[in-house]
């Protein structure tokens, strides 16, 4: 499969499923209330807490797909594996999700800061989540086994019909039914059960046969052992990556008001997009990696590092500096709400640069993942724990929203100017400098200036229509100066257009 036509794939299917759940969200608050999308926003968290559970699994069956289809595994041990890991993937949801329907009652009467909705509809609609829940996180099973095989055109053809059902279509149900929390939970429901059917269909067809096989899968949780070190490293990590990315919108879920907490979340939603859009570079870079790390090409797993580096650069750097300078009149343009726009802005400001450094410093874990050795990430992800947690609660508690925010900004930098260097000696001795001057630098520094140079001139202002011209056009002017000071993304639009 070619790396770029995966990337562009990605890309396009993260674009529309990140655009079409942003945008949509105005419509959510329109008709079914700031208070009911707060439950919308808690939702989302319960997902991103539910990763807990994973214990590493998801991450392990992609590298251990990517494994096998670089040769450096059979096709009964991937089977046999891939057996064990539906075992334990299936016992997980189960209990997870059987927990978290059992505490819905005391999550909507002892957590959530309820106004005006109905305390017994509250009950239902986080019993009907709590099975969501389980049934989208059953999905990264066979979505690592899709992503690991790099069927990843297929992937974001599939993530866009979701999206669609998810995002859109629910409005035509709740159109029919009535604009009420349960209807729309009971949609999500719907749709978490036609996403699990799919990917376990296409993940089927990827298995290797078992008529192909000389001997029986069996039923024994042996095949686990080996990447079992593997799998509990990754699964600190993730925990410790759930706990630092849901620290604060869990904490601010149970001081905010749910129709406080429902904005918060808007804003937070439209800064996460940072994540999103460096996604699917991420997504088809690290079979990638793995593959050529498993057939010793060494210098080219390198050059992917440094080249999936700029790329990320190039469009979260550029995405992220363009909603620091225009995050009031973005949000203005988008909701049409001027209050929502004033008292959420800063929120977004902080988010969407704090979000672009995590974007970059996550790299060095693409490498470690690549080469299988988790360990520096391990420490690495451990300490921040250990000072952003603390800091976290501490500013939301005293400072609300945008202290959180001003914690979440200074330790992402601090990470990725301190950590990540100290990563790439270890690893890779003399990469960090290049890829820290040559590869991040050289491309942000001068978007920074442009758009503070830009941000003097008196721009015409007014309607939301007139906004989102001007937020085009500093968008524009962020992505043309990030894409010229790009050496590889340079390079590569001029191949096109030469071969065009």
């Amino acid at each position: 499969m070619s790396l770029k036509r995966n990337i562009v794939a990605n890309y396009i299917s993260q674009l529309y499923v990140t655009g079409v759940g942003i945008l949509i969200l105005p419509l959510y608050i329109k008709y079914m209330g700031a208070e009911a999308y707060g439950l919308v926003g808690f939702f989302t968290m319960l997902q991103a807490w539910f990763g807990l559970l994973d214990m590493g699994l998801t991450p392990t069956i992609g590298r251990e797909t990517a494994r096998y289809h670089g040769g450096s595994m059979s096709a009964l041990a991937y089977r046999q594996l891939f057996r064990a890991l539906s075992l334990i993937f299936l016992t997980v949801a189960a209990i997870g999700g059987s927990g978290l329907f059992v505490l819905a009652d005391l999550v909507a009467s002892k957590w959530l800061t309820i106004e005006s909705l109905d305390m017994r509809t509250v009950v239902v609609a986080v019993q009907i989540m709590a099975i969501s829940v389980a049934l989208r996180w059953m999905c990264g099973l066979y979505r690592g086994v899709v992503t690991g095989s790099e069927r990843l055109v297929w992937l974001s053809a599939f993530n866009v019909l979701i999206a669609t059902l998810r995002f859109i279509a629910v409005f035509v149900t709740m159109w029919q039914f009535g604009f009420t929390p349960l209807v729309f939970f009971i949609h999500q429901l719907i749709v978490a059960v036609i996403e699990l059917a799919g990917l376990f269909w296409m993940g089927s067809r990827l298995l290797p046969s078992k008529a192909s096989l000389q001997e029986r899968i069996g039923w024994s949780f042996r095949p686990v052992k080996p990447v079992l070190k593997f799998a509990l490293t990754i699964a600190f990590t993730s925990s410790i990556w759930v706990l630092v990315t849901q620290t604060d919108k869990l904490i601010l879920s149970g001081i905010l008001p749910l129709t406080e907490y429902g904005y918060f979340t808007l804003a937070v939603l439209v800064a996460s997009g940072i994540m999103v859009i460096s996604g699917p570079i991420s997504s088809a870079i690290m079979p990638r990696m793995a593959r050529l790390n498993a057939e010793g090409k060494h210098a080219e797993l390198i050059q992917v590092y440094r080249n999936a580096t700029q790329l990320v650069t190039v469009i979260c750097g550029s995405a992220a500096i363009t909603i620091a300078f225009t995050a009031e009149e973005l949000l203005f343009a988008w909701t049409g709400d001027v209050e929502l726009a004033q008292q959420a802005a800063p929120i977004l400001r902080l988010y969407a640069i704090g979000n672009a450094f995590l974007a970059l410093a996550a790299f060095p874990y693409y490498l470690q993942y690549a080469l299988g050795n988790l360990r520096y990430h391990l420490i690495g992800n451990a300490i921040t724990a250990c000072v952003l947690i603390p800091a976290i609660i501490f500013a939301a508690s005293a400072y609300g929203a945008v202290g959180a925010g001003w914690v979440w900004l200074s330790l992402n930098g601090l990470f990725l100017l301190c950590w990540v260097g100290f990563v790439h000696h270890e690893l890779e001795p003399g990469l960090h400098i290049k890829w820290i001057s040559l590869d991040i630098a050289k491309i942000i520094l001068p978007v920074v200036i442009a758009l503070g140079c830009l941000s003097f001139v008196s721009l015409p202002a007014g309607s939301r229509i007139v906004e989102i011209g001007v937020i085009v056009g500093v968008s524009v002017t962020a992505l043309i100066v990030a894409v010229c000071m790009s050496s590889y993304a340079k390079s590569f639009l001029l191949r096109r257009v030469n071969n065009v």
